[in-house]
């Protein structure tokens, strides 16, 4: 009889966790195409936006999984699952119950706070994958410490993951657009993130909102994709979604004519599939990044001011030759497919029987 493998997927389920869960989701689904008999499960706050849309069985937290220890390593213990997946979540003892129930860990940092938890030498021996959730220039080539942390434990594995893309059905990606009542290569797609605002920058979502209306004035069609519903009103050329699978995401990018986005995992999705872009820095980390993106050569952000950011969008908008040398900075950059790489990796943690 073969083996049914079994993961548990544990995203932090802050405010500002949706990219995590995104993340986590994309994987997990990679992991269901390739193995169909898994068993893959959630463990999410109640208070997440995507709470009760997970299409995978899921448990309900009050609050983050680091937040729930106790009922968190309960599940573990009664799962038994071949792998975790902590997604910027998680506490040094569910590590080591993972551990004790013979499960391996991969945990995933997408900020330095998270990165350097998982540099922990207590941390260390207890993870076996750790991946890195951007391209080594914008995330930043392992430092001394870390390649000497490295060299003594000999653990964990390290693995960046430049960038998702889930695969796209051609003859499916082209009818987004309509789906949503937009018309393909006209919109301006605006995607800031899916969670809420750094607390270093708690004005963005209305400075969001007042540059949204002022592109809207300047271009027919405008999408914006935002975690929070919209309660102010908006210009009737002015759509609002949520939440949509990433592969839609990747859809409505391909289709733009220009995204506004942040520092974080959109930007690189837009830059892979070459789309005309500005990005905007939400939290510190993101300002870090798009630093380091323009030390590269490729400047795409601008000051989170109202004015600024509609100006610079519509003109990307407006002059074809402003977008085409927007685009022609991303050749300079060189991303892989992190789908692929996740997936081999976590092939090479299972029992090499079933399957």
């Amino acid at each position: 009889m073969s083996l049914a493998y079994r993961f548990l997927f544990l995203p932090v389920s802050a405010a500002r966790g949706t990219g995590e869960y995104a993340r986590a989701l994309e994987i997990a689904r990679a992991v269901a195409v390739r193995w169909p008999t898994a068993d893959i499960r959630f463990m999410v706050s109640c208070q997440a936006p995507y709470a009760k849309s997970v299409p995978f069985p899921t448990e309900l937290l009050d609050r983050s999984p680091t937040l729930q220890p106790r009922e968190v390593a309960d599940t573990i213990r009664a799962l038994r699952p071949h792998v975790i997946v902590f997604d910027n979540a998680g506490r040094t003892s569910l590590l080591q119950v993972a551990r004790e129930v013979g499960a391996k860990v991969v945990f995933v940092s997408s900020r330095p706070r998270q990165r350097a938890k998982a540099f922990r030498w207590r941390w260390m021996w207890r993870i076996d994958e750790h991946w890195i959730a951007y391209p080594v220039l914008l995330a930043g080539a392992l430092g001394a410490v870390e390649r000497l942390k490295l060299f003594i434990v000999r653990r964990p594995t390290i693995r960046f993951l430049d960038v998702l893309l889930p695969a796209e059905q051609p003859d499916r990606a082209a009818t987004v657009p309509a789906r949503y009542g937009l018309t393909a290569g006209e919109y301006v797609l605006v995607a800031p993130g899916g969670g809420a605002a750094h607390r270093s920058v708690p004005q963005a979502a209305r400075i969001i909102g007042e540059a949204v209306t002022a592109i809207a004035a300047q271009v027919p069609e405008v999408l914006w994709l935002s975690a929070q519903p919209q309660t102010s009103q908006l210009p009737a050329n002015v759509r609002t979604i949520q939440l949509l699978p990433m592969a839609e995401l990747l859809s409505l990018i391909r289709f733009a004519k220009v995204v506004l986005t942040n520092g974080a995992d959109t930007l690189l999705q837009v830059i892979a599939l070459k789309r005309p872009c500005v990005a905007v820095s939400l939290a510190p980390d993101q300002t870090i990044r798009l630093r380091r993106l323009a030390r590269h050569g490729v400047t795409l952000d601008v000051a989170l001011e109202a004015d600024v950011i509609a100006t610079a969008t519509v003109q990307l908008y407006q002059d074809a030759d402003a977008a085409r040398a927007n685009v022609a900075k991303f050749r300079a950059l060189s991303l892989t497919d992190g789908l692929g790489i996740a997936t081999r990796a976590i092939e090479n943690l299972l029992p090499r029987s079933g399957g």
